[in-house]
């Protein structure tokens, strides 16, 4: 897992920037970081919640769309990550215009 993850955000460094350390925080947290370091795009990992997989998933999508664009961001691209057919969670880049 820990090698299709990092060939995950290899590929995705080539095509914007990616800053590591906005995984393990809180979208606000991510989202107050990439503003404040003047970032012209971020991906953060949304992770699904066991036992509520489906809702919970959105509802973490919408707080993260709402996080980043409260400070200017657009969503470029929200892409699934799944492990032996169960959804583990999403890569969600946002860009400034």
């Amino acid at each position: 897992m820990k090698r299709l993850l990092l060939s995950v955000l290899l590929a995705g460094a080539c095509m914007l920037p990616v800053h590591a350390g906005l995984f393990s925080k809180s979208p606000e947290k991510s989202a107050d970081e990439a503003a404040r370091a003047n970032m012209a795009a971020v991906t953060i990992w949304v992770d699904s919640t066991w036992g509520f997989r489906h809702q919970g998933a959105a509802n973490a999508l919408s707080d993260a769309h709402q996080a980043f664009a409260a400070r200017g961001y657009k969503v470029v691209s929200v892409q699934p990550y799944i492990e032996n057919g169960d959804l583990q969670g999403f890569f969600v880049t946002y860009q400034k215009p």
